[in-house]
């Protein structure tokens, strides 16, 4: 897998479970929801992301 691919599982995962969390915990959790939001929004226009930085430390390729 590459990093671009790992990176939409990581957000949809992230997304998924703060929704469940939201629903089922307490609302607060959608603030979680907004800050993945807006961390996807700023790398389509930047593509650079914090979870990209350590994906290839981590040795997953481009």
């Amino acid at each position: 897998m590459t990093v671009n691919a790992i990176l939409r599982g990581m957000a949809g995962f992230f997304v998924l479970m703060s929704l469940a969390l939201a629903h089922y915990h307490s609302d607060n959790w959608l603030w979680f929801t907004g800050f993945i939001g807006l961390n996807l929004l700023q790398s389509a226009f930047t593509g650079w992301c914090p979870a990209m930085m350590m994906l290839r430390k981590m040795g997953i390729k481009d």
